[in-house]
């Protein structure tokens, strides 16, 4: 089966843990077990040297129920159809879980964009965008940024598009440039929700936050705000990591002076001011909040038991496998943000971007921050209600609630025809 990756197998798994909790109607869970839309395309590309290279592209629309397909676009050498099918599986439950009019969504090319020059990413982004340009649209499938995309990109995606129809379209995608109606405060949204999430967690567990002791695993676009920060609310960053290893300083590390450093040299290895360390060992490193903000399933049956944190808040997606989360259960003393709901800043953000793309009205900076405030934290309590109410793990009822009005939404408007 193409969708036949651990990954997908996981996502699938959870949802019909979740759906016997929830005992809905078993037709709807049935098509949600699988993506609405699959598009499978091939992206013949003109490289430097005048040769045609031709890589994989992929966009998945799992759900379109509830509005437009919402999902990031990722450029990534492992980027594969169940990869891609369980991200947009993920991004219905989290779109659900924060009551947005989207659906989940999600794409990626095949490729290592570190290998590739500004004018051959930008000759294959066009030609992806050409390639899927029947199945999306402002009210149909809206791409953002992802694992190896970012603003320049989606500024190629919405020229091209735009080209295409003819018109300028900036509501096609969101995580855009200011200059071109991106909205103000995208690029930290992520990040800056992961924190929310973090304060409120703070306050449920009764932890002095201003005296916390925080591990990041990942030091992009994430990783560095939640870093920032955190940094700035007087928590102590003991260690981060990035694809090229780790640093580790018990006295605390600077995330101005080390973003500097890897704007310099593209990458963590050889910053001086700590001492080297794994990003496993990273993982397991006694401290207050931990926040694993690179990849999926870096958590597992492996290291979760050794986990020492007090607060896990999942800054990526899928950080941790179900063997891992099972033992996570059975631990008392750790307080799990998931990430449908941690990371979800980023397509809060993407929404608002959308609407002031569609209204031809834009927010202040100050506007934005605060809506994102709201809706995440908002979401957050309800998750902890639901926890407590129903005396399930915090992961447990950010799915139900998130599953739920899904699947809410597909039986109200039932099978056509």
């Amino acid at each position: 089966m193409e969708f036949d990756t651990p990954m997908f197998k996981m996502c699938v798994k959870q949802l019909e843990t979740i759906a016997a909790k929830l005992e809905f109607d078993p037709q709807v869970i049935e098509r949600l077990k699988l993506p609405k839309r699959a598009v499978i395309v091939t992206i013949p590309t003109r490289m430097d040297d005048g040769s045609v290279r031709v890589f994989a592209g992929y966009r998945v629309q799992h759900s379109l129920t509830a509005g437009p397909g919402k999902g990031g676009l990722r450029y990534h050498p492992d980027v594969n159809l169940g990869e891609v099918s369980a991200l947009a599986m993920i991004m219905s439950w989290k779109c659900g879980l924060m009551d947005l009019p989207f659906g989940g969504a999600k794409g990626g090319v095949r490729c290592n964009p570190k290998e590739l020059s500004i004018g051959e990413l930008e000759r294959m982004t066009r030609r992806f965008v050409q390639e899927i340009i029947l199945v999306i649209g402002p009210h149909i499938d809206v791409m953002a940024p992802d694992v190896g995309t970012n603003e320049q990109v989606m500024a190629w995606i919405m020229d091209t598009y735009s080209m295409i129809v003819g018109h300028t379209a900036t509501e096609i995608v969101t995580g855009k440039p200011v200059a071109i109606r991106g909205t103000r405060g995208r690029r930290e949204a992520t990040g800056r929700g992961v924190v929310y999430c973090i304060e409120e967690a703070a306050k449920e567990i009764n932890l002095p936050l201003g005296k916390a002791s925080v591990v990041i695993q990942g030091f992009g676009n994430v990783g560095s705000v939640v870093a920032k920060e955190l940094h700035r609310r007087g928590c102590k960053i003991i260690a981060v990591a990035d694809t090229s290893g780790g640093i580790y300083n018990a006295q605390g590390l600077d995330p101005a002076d080390i973003k500097n450093y890897i704007m310099e040299h593209s990458l963590l290895e050889g910053y001086s001011n700590g001492d080297e360390i794994s990003n496993e060992e990273l993982l397991t490193l006694p401290c207050d909040i931990l926040v694993p903000a690179a990849i999926e399933l870096q958590i597992t049956e492996r290291n979760a038991a050794k986990l020492q944190c007090k607060i896990l808040a999942e800054a990526a997606n899928h950080p941790t496998s179900l063997e891992g989360d099972k033992i996570l259960k059975q631990r008392d003393g750790i307080f799990l943000i998931p990430d449908i709901l941690c990371n979800a800043g980023g397509v809060i953000v993407s929404y608002f971007e959308w609407v002031q793309d569609v209204q031809r009205y834009f927010w202040t900076a100050e506007e934005v921050d605060r809506q994102l405030q709201l809706i995440i934290k908002r979401a957050f309590h309800h998750v902890v209600k639901l926890s407590r109410d129903r005396k399930e793990d915090m992961r447990t009822a950010a799915l139900m609630l998130g599953i739920e009005r899904v699947a809410t939404e597909k039986h109200i408007r039932g099978l056509y025809p």
